[in-house]
């Protein structure tokens, strides 16, 4: 298996930005947020961890096969 470093750690650059955006543009909006997920319960935060992946790996399929 050959990996391509570059476009790993493109895409880790790529998920640092997005990550930032909300606490720069509206922190308080981003301290509620991270607030209300720090709530949540072991059960939901597995299930939305789990949704947010097969988004991601969904996304990334059909980016890739696009190609």
């Amino acid at each position: 298996m050959n990996i391509a470093w570059g476009d790993l750690l493109a895409a880790i650059a790529f998920l640092l930005v997005l990550e930032g955006l909300l606490p720069f543009l509206k922190p308080d909006s981003a301290r509620r947020f991270y607030q209300q997920l720090a709530n949540l319960g072991r059960r939901d935060l597995r299930v939305a961890g789990l949704v947010s992946m097969v988004a991601g790996m969904l996304l990334l399929f059909f980016v890739r096969s696009s190609k």
